[in-house]
């Protein structure tokens, strides 16, 4: 076989696709699991420029053709809306926006209640971001869509995998000496299922611009622009996973969503290395690093770091820029990503933390945009960019790897990023849709919403005078976001503002797989009196049933699980009703309070063709409530209730009816009730689109 670098260098990039990938990842959140990480070459990137080149010096051309073809005028009927602008303000939550606004802190946000409207928006079953942001995007619920959870469970091993996408290796291999190089290419896909309402839009011949909405990896060719949103993966493959160097202790290995590395200082210098993805090319693996020097400073709190052949100096609580870094796996091939260093002390212990590794978007190593060389022109127009999921860090504050002041800081600056990209694209995009979610306003309430609640158990040890008004300026923030949008957009556009899900305290957790182990459901292997993460230790031979992800409890079924034991028909029937019959209701006994308030049988509830694999319960917890956090990763624990002590002190993963999102329009709302899945009919009647009879929503206007 002649192997010619047309063959050689796709093959090489997806196989780091591949290699990436590791179960392990999948703690970098115990909310949105593990993602992918892929590499092309650069010659993909060369290819994609060169297409770009074309395409503008073509666009001329393209017009004309277009306007000779009324392009624009098939299958559309004629409105007075040439625009639909669509913000979405990730968990933002109608109670308190109502509240905000009577207090006159949000004077932007009562403007365009005024102009048109503002309503609670009901979210989707279950409220978890992914399966929200999926029905905004097809206008139809998770079983027509077939996302429930950002995890499910592998039937075949019981293992956890990503719901969004599913990647399939090369069948073979071709050994190059100390390489292995895949024959074939390895196939990506996105598992939402159904159609984006931006799709249909550009069938019609309408223009989209869509940026950073969420489960949009591996973005999908259409009649637009696209910049993946949540789920799209860092440099490792994971859903983000810090590093975090060190003087203090021992080192602690692996961290839920980060890693810990020991250093020692050596008078004032540091060498050590900066951790990037495993290098699937050669036979031994490895993982890919650059050396790092560190120059302390102590007595002005300020390091000089030289990695990846750069030199900056960083003070003690500041960030650095975006820092590009470029690892080589082999045959002259290179990865890039861009990275934030945070300096949390010198003295008397060292402390350095560095974010997860995000995709250059200037050298992408994997599809994150559409077309490919979209996210370099974007950061041609407003400089580097974070382009990891969740980009937010989290976990690194749970973790205690940075403090609330570093998280906030980090928030707002990946928060000013996207402002500035929004009105950039916006401004480019005077026909058309234009929709761009915001992550902040969910990321900041997941951690800062136990200042709301003196009571709550995650304050114990923790500032909670000082960040009291977090979450109020945050929405002040949004405010003047909304203010500035007000400003310019005209008559002919129509805006709407909206959020997948808003809020409620996260105090007590429950574990699901204790709860079935006490009752009967679920069984451990002799000698065990807990499970390893990801139900490792658990007898399948006499489990019936057992939880996985945020709110999912799967039935051990014949016929779909590898080793399933209940039987389909009435066996399963009566096993479904008797587990939801108990979950309901269910007494927290230290609190005498109900912590599940609804259990939805998803077979009989839900109408659509992707029942089958999906969680047969859908837990719908009390607020206050949510699964505990080793729960959510599969674990069995001696305790069914425990307290939740993490920074993460709001969720949304409840029952669905206590956690609306909001809607606020410049035109008048023509419908009580209105929910998710109304949103993509909306947009397409004001833009003169016929909607498709498959969607369950109902135009609002």
């Amino acid at each position: 076989m002649n192997l010619t670098s047309k063959t050689l260098w796709p093959t090489i990039a997806w196989t780091l696709l591949l290699g990436i990938a590791a179960p392990p990842s999948l703690q970098a959140y115990i909310g949105p699991g593990a993602g992918f990480a892929f590499v092309s070459s650069f010659l993909v990137l060369l290819l994609a420029v060169l297409l770009a080149v074309f395409s503008l010096l073509s666009w001329p051309l393209r017009l004309l053709i277009g306007l000779v073809f009324k392009r624009k005028g098939r299958g559309r009927h004629k409105t007075d809306i040439s625009r639909v602008v669509v913000v979405g303000l990730d968990g933002m939550d109608p109670k308190l926006a109502e509240g905000f606004m009577k207090e006159g802190l949000l004077p932007n946000f009562r403007r365009l209640k005024e102009r048109g409207d503002f309503t609670p928006l009901a979210t989707s079953e279950p409220a978890i971001s992914p399966v929200a942001w999926s029905s905004f995007t097809t206008g139809v619920d998770a079983s027509h869509h077939n996302i429930y959870d950002f995890l499910t469970r592998d039937p075949c091993t019981y293992a956890p995998i990503l719901s969004s996408a599913d990647i399939a290796a090369a069948s073979r291999v071709f050994s190059v000496g100390k390489y292995l190089i895949p024959l074939g290419r390895p196939r990506a896909t996105l598992k939402q299922k159904s159609k984006p309402f931006w799709k249909i839009l550009g069938e019609r011949g309408i223009f989209s611009s869509i940026i950073r909405v969420p489960v949009t990896f591996p973005p999908e060719k259409f009649n637009g622009v696209l910049l993946s949103g949540m789920c799209a993966p860092d440099l490792k493959g994971s859903q983000g996973t810090f590093s975090l160097y060190t003087s203090k202790g021992d080192p602690s290995g692996t961290r839920v969503g980060g890693m810990r590395y020991r250093v020692s200082p050596s008078g004032n210098c540091i060498r050590t290395e900066l951790h990037g993805p495993q290098n699937p090319l050669r036979r031994d693996g490895g993982e890919l690093t650059l050396p790092m020097e560190i120059r302390l400073d102590p007595s002005r709190n300020r390091v000089r770091i030289a990695v990846s052949g750069q030199e900056f100096e960083l003070d003690r609580g500041g960030y650095s820029p975006w820092i590009r870094v470029v690892f080589r796996p082999g045959l002259g091939m290179k990865v890039r990503g861009i990275c934030l260093f945070h300096l949390v002390r010198t003295s008397p212990q060292f402390e350095l933390y560095v974010s997860p590794i995000h995709i250059d978007p200037e050298h992408p190593s994997l599809p994150i945009s559409h077309p490919s060389i979209y996210s370099v022109y974007l950061a041609k127009l407003i400089g580097p960019y974070g382009t990891l999921g969740l980009a937010e860090d989290t976990w690194a504050l749970n973790e205690g790897a940075i403090d609330e002041e570093a998280f906030l800081k980090q928030a707002y600056l990946l928060y000013e990023e996207r402002e500035k990209m929004f009105f950039k694209v916006l401004e480019r995009t005077p026909n058309g849709l234009c929709a761009c979610v915001f992550d902040t306003t969910d990321r900041v309430q997941h951690m800062f919403f136990r200042c709301l609640d003196p009571d709550h158990p995650s304050n114990r040890g923790k500032e909670t005078e000082k960040y009291r008004n977090v979450i109020r300026d945050l929405y002040i923030r949004m405010d003047g976001l909304v203010g500035r949008l007000l400003e310019v957009i005209d008559e002919k556009t129509l805006l709407l503002v909206i959020s997948d899900h808003g809020f409620t305290q996260f105090k007590r957790g429950l574990n699901l797989n204790s709860w079935l182990r006490d009752n009967g459901y679920l069984f451990l292997e002799e000698g065990r009196d807990e499970s390893g993460d990801w139900l490792k230790g658990v007898d399948w031979r006499r489990t019936r049933a057992f939880a996985l992800g945020l709110t999912g409890v799967f039935i051990n079924r014949k016929g779909r699980e590898a080793k399933g034991i209940v039987d389909e028909g009435e066996p399963l029937a009566a096993l479904r009703q008797e587990i939801s019959r108990k979950l309901t209701g269910l007494v927290d006994p230290q609190t005498g309070q109900n912590a599940i308030r609804s259990v939805v049988e998803t077979e009989s509830a839900f109408a659509g063709p992707y029942t089958y694999d999906a969680p047969d319960l859908l837990v719908g917890y009390n607020a206050g409530y949510r699964t505990s956090w080793d729960g959510a990763t599969g674990r069995v624990t001696p305790a069914q209730f425990e307290d939740n002590t993490r920074h993460w002190s709001g969720d949304h993963c409840v029952d669905p009816a206590l956690v609306p999102g909001v809607l606020f329009s410049d035109r008048k709302i023509r419908r009580d009730g209105p929910g998710l899945t109304d949103i993509a009919p909306t947009v397409l009647k004001a833009l003169g689109v016929e909607q498709p009879t498959y969607m369950k929503g109902r135009p609002l206007i």
